[in-house]
């Protein structure tokens, strides 16, 4: 039942992240206003806006228009929804919520505000090719203060946040803004900010394993061509949620294994 609670939960925050991409995309405030449809305009109803469900109903397509609603709209709710029953199961597990700690809540808490702005930017810089400094700067602020919060050392946030960004600004030098873009560098921050050291450097080293295996693949099903762009704040998103969840097991499984 609970899981089930968390499942729902998790698909209503996933559509408000869709309407939150879209506003940013449109330059619309994303506190305020109606949800509309892209293609027409049209308001939409409470029964458009149920998730994943009005999708299915609607089959696809918008009541008013009739045009193709956007796969990425099921897509980003089911994912969130994911992301929090998997969070929740790595985290507090099956321990009965009368008997566990505050300060584990507070860490699901955490984990999950962390997670809606990696989807953020997930989906944008996916589709965009683009990390907007509003979202990956808001990120930073709120990384530090809840790591904080949570009893982690700001000396290690700052010297992992500052190792990483600074990784990327040294290749956004080096190559005069042709291999990384801006963007990348602040992300770089955020990720610092979320992991920390060790584990923040973790994340960096699987984004270049995850990203070179797509792009080879990519490259042999001739979908991109070698000079091709890839949206790589899409693997430093993906390893740094994943980091959030297994990085000291996998910082750990690679001492023990490689080292």
């Amino acid at each position: 039942m609970l899981y089930a609670l968390i499942t729902v939960l998790g698909l209503i925050i996933g559509s408000f992240l869709n309407a939150v991409i879209f506003r940013l995309k449109a330059g619309e405030q994303f506190v305020t206003g109606h949800s509309k449809c892209p293609a027409c305009g049209h308001l939409l109803g409470f029964f458009d806006l149920i998730p994943v469900f009005s999708f299915i109903f609607l089959r696809g397509k918008c009541r008013y228009c009739r045009k193709p609603i956007d796969w990425q709209y099921p897509m980003v709710e089911v994912v969130t929804a994911l992301v929090f029953a998997i969070g929740f199961y790595s985290i507090i597990g099956n321990q009965m919520l009368s008997a566990i700690d505050w300060r584990i809540i507070f860490e699901y808490f955490t984990y999950l505000i962390f997670s809606c702005f990696l989807i953020i930017i997930f989906v944008y810089d996916l589709r965009y090719y683009l990390i907007l400094d509003k979202v990956s700067l808001t990120a930073l602020v709120i990384a530090f203060l809840l790591n904080y919060l949570l009893g982690a050392s700001i000396v290690n946030l700052l010297i992992s946040a500052l190792l990483i960004g600074g990784f990327f600004l040294l290749q956004f030098v080096v190559s005069r803004g042709k291999w990384i873009g801006g963007g990348d560098i602040r992300l770089g921050l955020v990720m610092g900010a979320m992991l920390g050291w060790p584990i923040g450097v973790v994340a960096l080293g699987l984004a270049y394993i995850i990203g070179a295996i797509v792009g080879l693949l990519l490259i042999a099903f001739k979908k991109k061509a070698l000079n091709s762009q890839l949206p790589f704040g899409t693997f430093l998103t993906l390893t740094t949620w994943a980091c959030l969840l297994w990085g000291q097991k996998i910082l750990n499984w690679y001492l023990d294994k490689v080292i």
